[in-house]
């Protein structure tokens, strides 16, 4: 036996069809239900262009409250032409006008006339897609839910019969999901649009009620509605299946690669850099961004506190030309106060971003400007970590820390969702405050366990090996005395040597003068007993030869 899996057709709208498994299922009628300004217009209205410009399937928008050119002016803000569509023959778009207090309500109702202007509409541009808004202006004259059940059951089964993908929109009810109550009954798969308002931040939800013969995502999901259209964010999946890659990407800084095993991050990997004020978190940050362009790629920057000019003027002075990478399109900032939406919002929103751009790398600075509880915002960082990492991005996050020893609440929460761990600190010593960085954690490779110092220069940002005395990690000034002192004590020592060095040469100068006055004394001695010796020797010659020539005479 094989599993036969259910036909479906997708929506063009990114993130849902996802969660779907495949977009609405071909050939049936589909509820799009909810309260007003949810969004249910607009996306059956992306159902069908989609559907008209990427699939080449015709459709059939009929209205039974907006006119056509209502609709058009309202989607134009979305880049829909419908003009040109219904000029090419791709839509169709037809305003039906219903007053209820023209309706009788009879036993004897039908809705014949319907199907057949229906007919005629799919027919004349051989339509595959459907869309009738709202379903409550249809039958709004009508309480008898007996006869209101017939008659859509009978409406589905006609659309079925036509084997056209039908959307339906609905108002949602009081304590129901639609306002009889009747429609999510017989409609093949419904789906709850909610536009919430918490803590005067609205946030639209969506929510797959049921979907006949399919599995499907069963979370409520953040979905985006702006000029670019609607995007849906899917939850992050349960499974730990993210890619791994064996390649280094530069921080930007040399002297911070040198403090890792592997000169460098790997590539998809999460780091997290944390800091009080101060400590050149979004400076790091931008190094980083030129690096990735300079060596070719593509970088998405993500600012909660600073706007992109703003940004780019600040890292000419240390000697960051970020305006040029804009120019090429190989960076690109996406800047917005935390507070424009809620997390989930900002969440689609960077969703859609980083399916739009597609960068190798994504800097998020701050994630501590995120407000909210802390499962909150745990849950939205989770999910963007996830997100990236699915994508095999190489992400860097930026967070505020606290001014006290302990870690913050947003720290806390993503430090063990992060590879790599740097923090950059205060020291105060002697006056003057100077910076501190430290590698907390790298997964995968060996690092340096020492703290550094760094500074930052015009020419961008310089570390400075490491310098540990007996008083442990010295910085600035003290470290300057330090370094001070002990070439002060290194020249006396070579002073010290250069004397004793001149003594001893000295001394045996002194030394070999008197071995050399002693050789001469001694030369002249042995000269003046040989000379003695000489004489004596001659003097006994004499005597002797005398003696003998005294003999002679007395012989």
């Amino acid at each position: 036996m094989t599993n036969q899996s259910l036909p479906k057709t997708l929506t063009g709208i990114v993130g849902f069809d996802d969660i779907t498994n495949g977009g609405l299922p071909l050939g049936r009628p589909t509820l799009i239900c909810g309260s007003a300004g949810s969004g249910k217009t607009l996306f059956a209205m992306t159902f069908l262009v989609s559907g008209a410009t990427a699939s080449n399937e015709h459709g059939v928008f009929m209205s039974f409250e907006e006119p056509s050119s209502d609709l058009a002016a309202n989607v134009a803000s979305l880049g829909y032409d419908l003009p040109q569509l219904i000029s090419d023959g791709k839509l169709y778009i037809d305003h039906v006008r219903i007053d209820p207090t023209e309706i009788v309500e009879t036993g004897e109702y039908d809705l014949e006339g319907l199907f057949v202007r229906l007919g005629h509409a799919i027919d004349t541009i051989g339509a595959k897609r459907v869309v009738l808004d709202t379903i409550e202006a249809l039958f709004s004259g009508f309480s008898d839910t007996t006869l209101l059940r017939a008659e859509f059951r009978r409406l589905f089964e006609w659309l079925k019969a036509r084997n056209v993908t039908v959307v339906i929109t609905g108002e949602r009810g009081d304590g129901q999901l639609t306002r009889f109550g009747i429609e999510e009954y017989v409609s093949d798969c419904v789906i709850l649009l909610d536009n919430r308002v918490l803590d005067q931040v609205a946030t639209r939800r969506l929510r797959i009620v049921k979907y006949r013969g399919s599995a499907h995502g069963t979370n409520e999901y953040p979905f985006l509605i702006d000029e670019n259209g609607i995007s849906v964010l899917p939850v992050t999946s349960a499974r730990l299946n993210h890619g791994t890659s064996s390649e280094i990407v530069s921080s930007g800084v040399p002297q911070l690669d040198a403090m890792f095993e592997r000169h460098g991050y790997y590539r998809t990997s999460s780091i997290l850099m944390s800091g009080l004020a101060g400590t050149g978190k979004s400076t790091f940050a931008a190094m980083f961004a030129d690096a990735c362009c300079r060596a070719g790629n593509r970088c998405l920057f993500f600012a909660f506190e600073e706007s992109p000019d703003q940004i780019v003027r600040n890292m000419q002075s240390v000697g960051l030309d970020l305006a040029q990478h804009i120019d090429t399109d190989q960076l690109r900032f996406e800047a917005s106060r935390p507070t424009l939406y809620g997390l989930e919002m900002h969440l689609a929103k960077m969703h859609r971003d980083v399916l739009e751009f597609d960068p190798s790398v994504v800097i998020i600075d701050p994630i501590s400007a995120f407000r909210g509880p802390a499962s909150e915002v745990h849950s939205a960082l989770l999910r963007l970590v996830d997100l990236l990492k699915s994508r095999g991005i190489t992400a860097l996050y930026t967070s505020l820390s606290t001014a006290d020893s302990s870690m913050s609440e947003v720290e806390r929460s993503i430090s063990s969702l992060m590879d790599t761990w740097i923090s950059l600190s205060h020291t105060e010593a002697n006056g003057e405050r100077n910076r501190l960085l430290y590698v907390l954690k790298s997964r995968g490779m060996g690092h340096s366990n020492q703290l550094r110092e760094y500074q930052i220069l015009d020419s961008g940002i310089s570390i400075i090996p490491a310098y540990i005395g007996a008083a442990g990690v010295l910085t600035g000034s003290a470290r300057a005395a330090q370094e001070a002192s002990e070439r002060a004590e290194a020249l006396r020592a070579s002073q010290q040597i250069e004397r004793q060095a001149r003594e001893l040469e000295r001394k045996r100068h002194d030394t070999e003068r008197q071995i050399a006055e002693l050789r001469a004394s001694l030369a002249a001695e042995e000269s003046e007993s040989e000379a003695i010796t000489a004489q004596l020797m001659q003097q006994q010659e004499t005597t002797e030869t005398d003696r003998l020539a005294m003999a002679t005479r007395r012989g």
